[in-house]
Order: structure tokens, then sequence, then C-alpha cells
């Protein structure tokens, strides 16, 4: 068990004596070893908790309490965290039950979870993640909406089960609406998939964007570089789905995947591509000539 505390201890000594790129992979290594342990440590801790806070009935919480236990294990560990700033819309994070939608970069999202998931709230995850050893364990209990992205029938009527228990339990759902990872270096989001939309109409319940800088500065994948450091979060305010239908989900989803890439490019832009100096937010609509302008200047 001493083992990979003793390699990680290893790999940033050296990290720091070695030439620059040998340092960088050896950095790299050492974050990458730590997030797994911290993350596996977490989620034995989530099947436990879980078990407990259902059996009290307080079950909707199990996610919440695990997110905390990860965000302060990495912070410590690592040296990365998310942050709302005091500008963020914190405050948006309170509505519940809710959507909430983010955009999706890398693996540390996961991280980003644990550093603004609000209590009663649960993730929707692909359904191969339920048979991993800890993690799939802890979801199972924790009541994460497993969604199976090859069948469409199973997909629908695990939305329809989600849209039930959010009326009925208050519970909040978190929804990646890329689907997957963009492992973008430059803000930029992906073409938004319409399921999060179906599901907060059919339930009736806003939609709350969270928007998190590009943060490519401090974990690149592609070129396996890491630096310990702190990534800026906007949560856009609610978006209401009341008295809308299935006819209305391409629009919806068109106007919130604009304002979230508005936002991306305007936080981007203090976090890491800019110079440390806020762009002014979007007053309003924006035109498609007004939103590429916002782009070059990020």
């Amino acid at each position: 068990m001493a083992a990979p505390p003793i390699l990680i201890v290893f790999l940033r000594v050296v990290s720091a004596v070695l030439p620059k790129k040998l340092a960088q992979l050896t950095s790299f290594a050492a974050f990458f070893i730590t997030s797994f342990i911290m993350m596996s440590m977490c989620a034995l801790y989530g099947v436990f908790a879980s078990i407990v806070l259902r059996a009290v009935g307080y079950g909707g919480l199990s996610q919440w309490t695990v997110a905390k236990a990860f965000k302060w294990s990495m912070w410590w560990t690592t040296g990365v965290t998310f942050r709302i700033s005091n500008d963020g819309g914190e405050e948006n994070l309170l509505t519940r039950p809710v959507v909430f939608l983010g955009n999706h970069q890398t693996e540390l999202d996961v991280l980003m979870l644990g550093c603004t998931f609000p209590p009663y709230t649960s993730v929707t995850a692909k359904k191969s993640l339920k048979w991993v050893p800890f993690l799939g364990w802890f979801m199972t209990l924790s009541k994460t909406v497993f969604i199976d992205r090859a069948n469409r029938t199973s997909a629908r009527a695990t939305f329809d089960s989600a849209a039930q228990t959010m009326r009925t339990e208050r519970q909040n759902v978190f929804i990646f609406p890329e689907g997957t990872r963009s492992y973008a270096e430059q803000p930029e989001l992906l073409p938004f998939k319409k399921g999060a939309f179906h599901l907060a109409i059919q339930a009736q319940v806003p939609i709350v964007p969270i928007v998190v800088a590009n943060y490519s500065h401090v974990l690149n994948v592609k070129k396996r570089e890491f630096n310990p450091g702190v990534i800026d979060v906007s949560v856009l305010p609610p978006i209401s789905t009341k008295g809308k239908t299935a006819a209305d989900v391409d629009e919806m989803t068109t106007k919130t995947r604009q304002a979230m890439l508005e936002e991306l490019i305007r936080l981007s832009h203090v976090s890491g591509v800019g110079n440390g100096v806020p762009l002014p937010r979007a007053s309003g609509r924006q035109s498609e000539e007004g939103s590429g302008e916002l782009r070059k200047r990020g």
C-alpha cells in the first residue's frame, strides 16, 4: 500500500531536476496516479456513505458528500481546484430541482463536479460504468442516471424515470450535453445533444448552465502536461422550461449553447488565454457576428 505514495513522491522530486520535457511527463504521471488513487478512495468511501445515507432517508445527499471529499483530497494532494468567483452566479445553484448543464473538457471535470455540486444532485453516466469496481458500486447506490447510448428506447425510458424522480424527490440532475470530452485547447464547445433538454421539458424544471473556463494551461491531456492551479467557473441564470414542449427543444438547445459559448470565451480570457481582465458579459441576445467578434478577442 505504501508503493503508490512513494512512487508519487519520487516522481515529484525528480521532476524538479529533470530537463523540461521529462519533468513535464513525470509531473503528469504523478498527477495521474494521485488522481486515480484519490478517486478510488473517495468512491470506496461513497459506497459506505451511500448505504448509511439511504438507510436514514438521505440518499439524495450521497453524491454531494463524496464530491466534497474528492474536492478537498485533490486540492491537498495535487494543488488543483475549481472556484466560482464572486460574480460567478453561485446563487443560481440554489434552484431545485433543475437540470444542470456543463461543458466537458477532460477527465478533470469530475473534480469540477466535486467543487460545484449542490446537495441533492445526481450525475448521468454511460451504462458501462455501472460495472466498474468501487466507482460503479458507489454510482449505483447514489442514484446515478445510467444511460444506454446504444439503445434509444432504453435511454428514453431512463429519462422518463429520471423526470419522475426529479418531480417527486426534488433531485437535480447534471448532464454534459456535448456527450464526450472535447480536450479543447481553446474556448470552444462541441455540438450539443438534445437529451438534457428533453428531460428538462418533460420534468418541467429549469435548466442551469455551468460554464468552466478552458483549462488546457492546467491540464493538457494531449500534450501530457499538468500544472497546479485554480480554474474559474460561472453559473448562468436558470432557463425556464415552463409550458415548453418537444417542439421547443431545437431552439432551446441553440440558445443555451450560444449563451454558454459566450460565457466560456469571456471566462477563459481571465483564466488562461487572455490578460487576466474579464471581457464584459453580453447584455441580451448577441448576433452571430457579435459572437464571432468575441471569439476573436478571446
